[in-house]
């Protein structure tokens, strides 16, 4: 047998301004349903994570509120802590970036990047506001569209027209922290000089480190070229103060990233069986892996590695990049009640219908997952209720009545027990590859042949003729083993059914390995009801808490929310266009002369396209629908003909092509009415 893995995996860290939503938990529950199947296997697989507590947005928060940051970054770990332990998040650790640990890793690795020569320094030109004195970040100014000229708009781009600018282009622009009027004032920064590691970073990218749609992204950045990144912030500011540079402050996303490795340290100090080194050195043996949003892939997949590198640390095993969370096929709202705080969803739902749910429809890639939430109540209602837990209680009650709850030897169905233990071997390999949907797709598929067999055999009628006794308890036994193979399969996702489980089954903890045997001439514990259906009517209560709460809770950042580590972005509803702004999409008819594969990418078609006074070249990711692009040549479709050219790594991208579909091999090109020709204008 070979030795278990050494693992240590990470989550995102949370920013420590604000509570966990639903968007969050989709991370931190797919990385526990990871780490508990390793665990499961026997692996040595050790989870840590901890708030990201630094940063200008924590220090202004506390102010208002009165306090320090220390105590505003106190409670929010309670209350991030508290609403991970219900969500059956198990952490090994969870930490603070604002820690010992983390102050003393950042220090060295700094140190040690600046002293090979990675550190550059330059001054920089920045609003200052003269009032609260102190350096504006760009989230921080407001001020007249320099495009559209509307009025209150963030200093980097305008929520109207969509343009981006420098801060420096706003009119009269102003703090949105004191409404002061800024000015201009240079000041020196420390960068980090990123392209010194281009070439690594083009290697390691490639390395199978990451997704392909995930390395391509990355190839982009590479292939423009890397810039110098600024790690430095002026006080006053609530983080670490730079090594020799007095005033001079860690920017929140040099640290952040530690605080992994600090978080791990602290949990070594506590548990003499881990070695730091053993996990972080240049030669470890040890498995790294990363679990993040695909709205951090830059500071994870180029800064991070990179830091780690120059330091002279190992660089992760795997990056794992999910994407974003939509509730009912849409971003997440406010005014609907679907933008759903941790706390609200556990006033009302089990943590493990929303667990079962995202393991369902969470895949390897990166596309974003919708919690549907009618679907959502008829799935759970069906899969875990309907399939799972009716075979043992359809199945407790005669083995209780007819042989006093002992399970009878023997096997009643031996092609299908074998037909459990050939599965076994793929559903671990889907987890083990993150496939978690295809996990749940064959124990499902596994729980319908279980429920089959049995209505089949119809224990319930047998018992009422006379001399089926036996043959009852032969098929009731099996069912129950049958149920304890799928409870085997689903531990890693719902925790706490399979532990009900082991209660009415009277067994210790089961593990993987587990599901090669059979109970046999065994007591079984009284049976309870193990799950319940989802009542819609608490889905609609939730929802109606989620507009009230949200309601009481905004502040004057408007409907920002914490996204990533330490940035605030605007809820993307918040804000509506106009229909001028919608109007002015150049809708055209394009007909298409060429479709051709694109060489290293395995998602992309080039079209070349007839708009009837120019042609024009565009990316489209529909090669998984079109394998064969050549057929697509001589068809009309639609573009959008005034989208800004995108430069991409296999060239530039001068458009869009219109498509519908739900992914996969189900994406369809949007064509005109027959009789349209290229160039026409669709209003």
């Amino acid at each position: 047998m070979s030795e278990p893995r050494k693992i240590l995996v990470t989550s995102a860290l949370p920013y420590a301004n604000g509570s966990i939503h639903l968007g969050h938990m989709l991370e931190y529950i797919q990385t526990d349903m990871w780490v508990r199947f390793q665990k499961h296997r026997g692996n040595q697989c050790t989870y840590v994570c901890a708030d990201d507590a630094h940063g200008s947005a924590i220090m202004l928060r506390a102010e208002k509120e009165g306090i320090t940051p220390e105590q505003l970054i106190a409670n929010v770990q309670a209350e991030h802590s508290a609403d991970f332990a219900e969500f059956l998040v198990d952490f090994d650790n969870f930490h603070s970036t604002h820690a010992e640990e983390n102050r003393e890793l950042s220090s060295q690795i700094y140190l040690k990047l600046r002293d090979a020569g990675h550190i550059a320094t330059r001054s920089i030109t920045q609003y200052f506001d003269p009032e609260k004195k102190m350096f504006l970040a760009d989230r921080f100014i407001k001020g007249t569209c320099p495009k559209c000229g509307t009025e209150d708009q963030y200093g980097d781009n305008c929520e109207k027209c969509g343009a981006t600018y420098a801060p420096t282009d706003l009119k009269d622009p102003k703090s949105a922290i004191s409404g002061a009027t800024p000015v201009l004032k240079d000041s020196q920064h420390f960068f980090f000089k990123l392209p010194d590691f281009q070439q690594m970073l083009q290697e390691w990218t490639r390395s199978g480190t990451l997704q392909d749609a995930v390395a391509n992204k990355i190839a982009e950045w590479l292939d423009v070229g890397l810039q110098q990144w600024d790690i430095s912030r002026d006080a006053p500011y609530f983080g670490f103060e730079i090594p020799d540079e007095p005033g001079k402050y860690f920017y929140v996303w040099l640290d952040a990233p530690i605080g992994y490795m600090a978080s791990f340290k602290n949990l070594c100090a506590r548990r003499p069986e881990l070695d730091f080194d053993a996990y972080w050195a240049k030669d470890s043996s040890a498995e790294l892996y990363h679990f993040i949003g695909k709205d951090i892939v830059n500071f994870h997949a180029l800064f991070w590695p990179a830091m780690l590198e120059g330091a002279g640390y190992r660089k992760p095993t795997g990056i794992n990049v999910h994407g974003y969370l939509t509730v009912n096929g849409q971003k997440m709202s406010k005014s609907r009640g679907t933008f759903i705080k941790a706390r609200t969803y556990l006033d009302h739902l089990s943590p493990e219908y929303l667990r079962y749910y995202y393991a369902a429809k969470l895949g390897r890639g990166v596309d974003d997952l919708d919690l549907n939430l009618e679907d959502f109540v008829q799935k759970v209602n069906s899969d875990l209720v309907g399939k799972v837990v009716n075979i043992a209680s359809r199945c407790a009650g005669f083995i209780h009545k007819g042989n006093a709850g002992v399970l009878v030897a023997g096997n009643a169905a031996p092609e299908l027990t074998e037909a459990f233990l050939a599965a076994a071997p793929s559903i671990c390999d889907a987890y083990e590859a993150r496939d978690f949907a295809r996990a749940m797709r064959e124990i499902m598929g596994l729980a319908d042949r279980a429920n089959a067999w049995i209505a089949d055999k119809a224990p319930w009628s047998l018992n009422k003729q006379e001399g089926k006794q036996d043959e009852v308890q032969a098929i009731c036994a099996l069912g129950v083993n049958l149920f304890r193979q799928l409870v085997i399969f689903l531990k890693p996702v719902l925790p706490l059914l399979a532990a009900d489980a082991e209660a009415f089954l009277n067994v210790a903890p089961l593990t993987w390995n587990d599901h090669a045997t059979l109970l046999s001439n065994h007591q079984l514990n009284e049976f309870k009801p193990l799950m319940t259906r989802i009542d819609p009517v608490k889905v609609q209560a939730m929802t109606d808490a989620s507009k009230e709460d949200l309601a009481a809770s905004q502040t004057d950042t408007g409907d920002a929310v914490p996204q990533g580590n330490g940035e605030l972005v605007k809820d993307p509803l918040s804000a509506e266009i106009e229909f001028d702004t919608f109007a002015a999409v150049d809708l055209r008819v394009a007909l298409i002369l060429k479709a051709e594969a694109v060489e290293g990418a395995d998602k992309l078609l080039r079209l070349t396209l007839d708009i009837g006074d120019e042609q024009r070249n565009v990316f489209s990711g529909i090669k998984s629908a079109y394998p064969d692009p050549a057929k697509l040549e001589g068809r009309l479709t639609m573009m959008i003909a005034n989208l800004k050219p995108r430069k991409m790594r296999f060239g530039i991208s001068e458009g869009m092509v219109m498509a519908a579909g739900p992914g996969g091999e189900e994406i369809y090109l949007l064509s005109p009415d027959s009789g349209a020709k290229p160039g026409q204008r669709i209003k």
